[in-house]
């Protein structure tokens, strides 16, 4: 009979994603991992076959944590400016979480579409809401939600790698003003805007910056 694992996948996840949040997937490695846990690194290899699941196992347990934050702005009216605002206060508060997830340039999809997709259930929310509330087609707030979540995204960007600093009240102000603006835009048939594209070159150079600096 196999002996006990000294430790859970949970309490080694639950270490691992404390460690990512304070210095950054850099810093996870197994010997560091197991300092943190006091231990050697080996009891960590009983409940994962490597690093690269650990890995994994990481990044779902910060995807975990990131819905959990933004997703009480489904409590909340206008839905689309409380999940931006929880948005960019979670790049604030977890910038290094933040880079994991959508800083890291580990996925292969091109085109925004592609990666608003991982929002996932949000997503949806906030589309069904732009629908009912502004009286667009389901095409046409998709289009809106896309361009609205670059704009989001590139304030998140900004805090997460210290460029910028915001208060919610700020944030909350900012995001209604280019709300309205795109509104107006589509209202009066201005709106022939290309769909934006990720430029993940830009993001990998905003954390070989921000490494940089802290290092």
């Amino acid at each position: 009979m196999p002996p006990k694992p000294k430790f859970t996948r949970e309490k080694v996840v639950e270490v691992a994603l404390t460690l990512v949040g304070e210095r950054g997937m850099a810093a996870l490695t197994a010997r560091e991992l197991g300092e943190r846990l006091g231990s050697s690194a080996r009891p960590i290899f009983t409940v994962f076959r490597n690093m690269e699941e650990l890995t994994e196992a990481v990044r779902e347990a910060a995807m975990r944590k990131y819905d959990a934050y933004v997703g009480v702005a489904e409590h909340y009216k206008p839905i689309f400016k409380a999940f931006g605002v929880r948005m960019v206060l979670f790049a604030t508060e977890e910038p290094k979480l933040f880079q994991l997830l959508f800083m890291s340039g580990n996925r292969d999809e091109e085109g925004l579409s592609a990666v608003a997709e991982h929002l996932g259930s949000t997503r949806d929310l906030c589309i069904s809401a732009i629908v009912r509330d502004y009286s667009l087609t389901q095409s046409e707030a998709k289009q809106f939600f896309e361009h609205m979540w670059v704009y989001t995204y590139g304030l998140s960007v900004l805090c997460a790698t210290g460029m910028c600093h915001f208060d919610e009240e700020t944030i909350g102000v900012m995001l209604g003003r280019e709300f309205m603006g795109m509104l107006a835009l589509m209202k009066h048939g201005n709106w022939d805007l290309p769909t934006p594209r990720v430029n993940r070159n830009f993001d990998e150079k905003c954390l070989k910056t921000e490494n940089a600096t802290v290092g």
